[in-house]
């Protein structure tokens, strides 16, 4: 199965990537770790955006598009897989609509996960690291025990203003995907309030 999933920051996409691609059996492609090792293993297009991320310069549509032309030659991805945070224009989504075509490969569904504005500044604002362990807490939705409330960190981009920001790009940029997907008869939407499980079940619904 061929997947895109869509959503805005803080929806819980990783989290229920994770749990799909273990499901499905197909990997679960995200544009960081496709950026990682592309230019730990010094393919061509992670030498191009290499260079371009030391001269503090935005890596170009046309190196991105070309990383994601290495990662669907990769063998593992022959069963499938799930785009998570590509595309995100509408330029983008072209570019890929033309490489699944020159590959010979059919695009299955886009999954939007829609989770209101104002739950998402709740879910971010309110988290909190603990250095020690690396695990991630929340004030209102997980509780950290008390004794270690003092050492937890609150990241400089969870502010209001700062997931304000990310969802008005979010909003300007990559909602524009949502109609030109539903003009293709592709987008399925999943309501991405409530617990892991029962967002994971809606997406499995939604792709059954």
């Amino acid at each position: 199965m061929r997947l895109i999933f869509v959503g805005p920051p803080g929806a819980g996409k990783g989290t229920q990537c994770a749990r799909l691609t273990s499901r499905l059996d197909i990997p679960h492609i995200s544009t960081g770790d496709m950026f990682r090792a592309a230019v730990k293993r010094g393919t061509p297009m992670g030498v191009l955006a290499k260079k371009a991320m030391d001269a503090g310069e935005l890596v170009g549509d046309d190196i991105v598009i070309g990383m994601v032309r290495e990662r669907l030659g990769e063998e593992d991805v022959q069963r499938g897989f799930l785009l998570d945070g590509f595309p995100r224009t509408i330029p983008q989504a072209e570019a890929l609509e033309q490489l699944l075509a020159e590959l010979s490969l059919k695009l299955d569904a886009v999954i939007l996960l829609e989770v209101p504005d104002d739950l998402i500044v709740e879910r971010i604002v309110g988290r909190r690291s603990d250095p020690e362990t690396g695990r991630i807490y929340h004030l209102k939705f997980d509780p950290p025990p008390p004794e270690i409330a003092d050492r937890l960190k609150h990241r400089s981009d969870d502010t209001e203003d700062a997931v304000r920001s990310r969802l008005k790009a979010y909003h300007d940029q990559t909602a524009p995907l949502i109609p030109f997907y539903e003009q293709r008869d592709a987008l399925r939407r999943v309501d991405g309030v409530g617990s892991m499980d029962e967002v994971t079940a809606r997406l499995v619904d939604a792709l059954s």
